[in-house]
């Protein structure tokens, strides 16, 4: 089933319940886009004190030592 199903379909039965249509399939898209991408931009920013530009490998240390636990 594809967008078009989809909303044909909850538009029938919107129409059968008295409810306001739903609306066109990727009417939000581009809102639903910019959310996402400033919700990134800021996980992105809270996350840089875990960077440590000289040591390459130390992003995997650290996920390895979270995985795994302290020895």
């Amino acid at each position: 089933m594809n967008a078009l199903h989809q909303y044909l379909l909850d538009s029938a039965r919107a129409a059968h319940h008295g409810e306001p249509a739903p609306p066109l399939p990727g009417t939000h898209d581009l809102a639903t886009l910019r959310a996402a991408l400033s919700h990134h931009r800021e996980t992105r920013r809270l996350d840089t004190h875990h960077y440590e530009p000289r040591r390459p490998a130390a992003g995997l240390r650290r996920r390895l030592r979270d995985w795994f636990g302290r020895p």
